[in-house]
């Protein structure tokens, strides 16, 4: 095409998703309708977001099967004219299915597809508090602030911390929640109302209650009630201490962000299905835990895994020093912008409690690094079968579009990726495809994670899966 064809199509495709955002923002709003093109959530998402995902999906797929802004929009209009409801429905995969099986009437595909949730009724939504408002209590905030949809879901109802000495606290409580060094701006406006001690985000009234106990607030005073509790202090580990919670009048729920020592440990994706109605305190494990759980499934689903080791290459964090001082484990004590620092890691072993096939398999150690976020997990692996780099890469690829564990796991084949490129992933792990060594039965995989939004993302969906608002995906089967 002429330099002003190719102009001009991309004008037209930049009118068709401008012609999408209302759209999709009225199916978010008015009916809890997420949309997403292959994985990629598009709602309250830019023009260019928009095309950049169908873009995505056009790479990402072996065949480079063309997907248009074009193909998708008589799709969200025919959801929207059906009046389909609390559901996530990937409108890329809706379009290659129809391409694939479709008689030539979409409107009729399109009413067998979603029969399920065309009218479904409205729920009741879950009240949610974050006790502790550190590093992941604030990028879960943001993702509850953005999840809000038509308020049937989750509730960011209050967050709890304790006083701190300066007279302007809930002025800076904002301010670390409005900016942050490494995620960037919120997304949206943030006020404080003083009156009613409280942050007022993009609509969402979140009380902020100082606390020095978990069992000296009374919730209901403020209007919560059968509240899930996510724990981001990291304080509490166990069932004793972490059971402090549920004796304040209001919560029904625990959820902490680490691993739990006597409770479940639960990496969603893989081991969620343990989680009953009869859990009232479980864990999200670790950030690297979450990391590579996924790929190790895959793997030992596929080929077997007879043994390994895990290296992890981690971001430092705020438990090591700045500069070198006293610390109460070994080189954590050391300047953490300055140096690499071996240290231990729980997460090889932890594999084990969300997948006990693969207990005694694995070792593991890890390395901090100078860099603020971004980790990655090296899986040096023993096969019970032999492969090649190309159907290893191929496999995990097809997981990344197709399987049950997309939301999990990501890929990628970019020649010039670095750390910084996957700030703000929302998988759990994201496999870098050009790095994969294979040898036979022997392979080594590399898998970059964003450690905090990454692992706040799949604490999100095990929160949805504890207060049971887990959309439904459409469409719900493998292409």
């Amino acid at each position: 095409m002429s330099q002003e064809q190719v102009f001009a199509d991309w004008k037209a495709r930049e009118a068709r998703a401008e012609a999408m955002v209302p759209l999709i923002g009225r199916l978010y709003r008015d009916r809890n309708v997420e949309t997403s093109v292959f994985g990629r959530l598009v709602h309250k998402r830019s023009v260019t977001d928009i095309l950049k995902a169908h873009r995505f999906a056009r790479n990402m797929m072996e065949d480079q099967e063309e997907l248009s802004v074009h193909d998708t929009y008589p799709v969200l209009e025919a959801v929207d004219k059906l009046g389909v409801a609390n559901a996530h429905v990937d409108v890329g995969k809706l379009v290659i299915k129809f391409r694939h099986e479709g008689n030539g009437d979409l409107e009729a595909f399109l009413k067998n597809e979603l029969s399920d949730v065309i009218g479904a009724p409205e729920r009741e939504p879950t009240d949610v508090v974050l006790y502790g408002f550190g590093r992941i209590g604030r990028l879960l905030a943001r993702l509850l602030i953005e999840r809000t949809g038509g308020g049937q879901s989750l509730r960011l109802r209050a967050i709890v911390v304790r006083k701190g000495n300066a007279d302007n606290d809930l002025e800076k409580r904002a301010s670390l929640l409005r900016r942050d060094s490494v995620h960037g701006s919120f997304k949206g406006t943030i006020q404080v109302d003083h009156e009613n001690q409280a942050l007022i985000a993009n609509g969402n009234v979140i009380k902020v209650i100082f606390a020095d106990a978990p069992d000296t607030i009374d919730y209901t005073d403020y209007g919560i009630s059968n509240a899930l509790v996510v724990d981001n202090t990291g304080k509490w580990r166990d069932a004793d201490g972490l059971s402090l919670h549920l004796r304040a009048n209001g919560v029904s729920r625990v959820l902490l962000t680490a691993p739990g020592k006597g409770v479940k440990n639960i990496v969603m994706g893989v081991n969620h299905g343990d989680i009953t109605d009869d859990d009232r305190i479980l864990s999200a494990a670790s950030c690297t835990t979450n990391a590579i759980v996924p790929v190790l499934k895959m793997l030992n689903d596929r080929f077997g895994v007879v043994n390994g080791h895990v290296e992890t290459v981690h971001s430092y964090t705020n438990d090591q020093n700045l500069i070198d001082n006293y610390h109460k484990g070994d080189r954590r004590g050391r300047a953490a912008g300055l140096n690499m620092v071996i240290t231990e890691t729980g997460a090889a072993k932890a594999v084990a409690k969300a997948l006990p096939e693969l207990e005694g398999k694995l070792t593991g150690n890890a390395i901090r690094v100078p860099t603020p976020n971004v980790s990655m997990a090296i899986l040096n692996l023993n096969l019970d079968k032999a492969t090649t780099k190309d159907e290893l890469n191929d496999f995990l690829r097809n997981a990344a579009l197709f399987s049950d564990l997309q939301k999990q796991i990501d890929y990628s084949n970019s020649p010039e990726a670095v750390s910084t490129d996957f700030v703000g992933s929302r998988a759990a792990g994201v496999v870098d495809g050009l790095a994969t060594i294979v040898d036979g039965n022997r392979c080594v995989l590399y898998v970059w994670y964003d450690n905090e939004f990454g692992y706040s993302c799949q604490v999100f969906r095990m929160m949805q899966a504890m207060a049971h608002c887990t959309l439904p995906a459409f469409p719900p089967k493998e292409i």
